[in-house]
């Protein structure tokens, strides 16, 4: 009886006040802590905390973390504080690589395949004909200068330009990233950090390769290069053994981030996803850099294997020749402009021997 009496009594009281509950504070956080059906489904369709990668071939190497305002809870909604007060705040003023970082590495990563990609590949197998003997590069290099007037603004335009832009950006993301190939030498990692040095080292190179033998830098005694007699003055531009281990240095540098470049294009550009097509795709550029190194190479050893005199006068045959079918008058006896240095100061040493006798 008195059992059922308390619980009736139980059942018909009035509620007590909030402030009598027991463990008010938890109550009232477990109130704020579960948002309505509506809340909850707004609150999902906010972004989570992502990584926004620099590369796409190496994310865990250069990143930055990116994250987005979270939802308030249900007691700031019922207190009438807007949702998305953080979020809509003004974004912080960003660079003109940020606000279109997304087509500027497009275009990075087309211009390392076309034009200058094109131009390493024609570049070094037109290189390589010199194998094929004097005659056989001579022929290439009349080909290429046939253009006339209109070679300096193609390469200003497909070669000299791209190669600036893709130089520029490179340089931006090398700035913006720290290499961690110490803490995670994995093999992704360690490919990613050489395709950055390759990088830096092949734009050196190429900007001495102009000086030394493109005639752009004749007027700060380069130039060595005659389209006349391409094979002797290259041979003769490549006599010294330092520079020659130093084109070889730059040939291979060039090729491994050419090659290796290859692959994360395809990665870049959603060609080859999956494991497998990335095996199959690295497959492909080992092969394209074994080739390309090995005629790098090959032309360098057969520049240094000529015979000087001998392409001399195969090149001036070949010029009275081709003078001869464009109705041209001949040129005068010539030498190429290395051996005619090295002639002048052999002479001048002469002279000064007889002086001191």
């Amino acid at each position: 009886m008195g059992t059922g009496r308390r619980e009736r009594g139980l059942r018909n009281a009035p509620p007590r006040p909030a402030s009598t509950r027991r463990h008010p504070t938890r109550h009232a956080r477990h109130a704020d802590a579960r948002p309505s059906h509506r809340e909850y489904k707004t609150a999902s369709r906010d972004p989570p905390i992502t990584e926004v990668a620099l590369s796409c071939s190496a994310a865990h190497l250069y990143s930055r973390r990116t994250t987005s305002a979270r939802p308030p809870s249900a007691a700031a909604v019922r207190r009438g504080t807007p949702r998305h007060s953080v979020s809509d705040a003004s974004p912080p003023s960003r660079s003109f690589l940020g606000r279109h970082q997304f087509l500027i590495y497009r275009l990075f990563s087309l211009s390392g395949l076309v034009p200058v990609g094109a131009f390493l590949v024609v570049h070094l197998l037109t290189n390589a004909s010199v194998l094929g003997g004097p005659g056989a590069f001579q022929s290439r290099v009349n080909l290429i200068h046939s253009l006339g007037p209109l070679l300096v603004p193609v390469e200003w335009a497909f070669i000299f330009l791209p190669m600036l832009f893709h130089a520029t950006v490179g340089f931006v993301i090398i700035a913006n990233g720290l290499p961690n190939v110490g803490s995670y030498p994995y093999a992704g990692n360690v490919r990613y950090t050489l395709q950055r040095a390759t990088g830096m080292i092949a734009f050196a190179f190429i900007l001495w390769h102009v000086i030394h033998l493109h005639w752009l830098g004749a007027p700060l005694g380069g130039g060595r290069f005659d389209p006349h007699h391409a094979s002797s003055s290259t041979a003769q531009a490549l006599a010294s053994p330092l520079v020659t281990a130093m084109y070889a240095i730059g040939i291979l540098s060039a090729v491994f981030h050419f090659a290796n470049g290859l692959w994360s294009l395809g990665i870049t550009w959603g060609l080859w996803t999956s494991p497998a097509a990335m095996r199959r795709a690295s497959a492909v550029s080992i092969v394209v850099g074994v080739l390309l190194g090995a005629a790098g190479l090959g032309a360098l050893g057969g520049m240094r294997a000529l015979d000087v005199d001998a392409a001399v006068t195969i090149e001036k045959r070949m010029e009275e020749f081709k003078r001869l079918q464009e109705g041209t008058p001949p040129m005068p006896a010539t030498e190429p402009r290395g051996r005619a240095v090295s002639r002048r100061s052999g002479a001048a040493d002469e002279a000064a021997r007889d002086g001191g006798r």
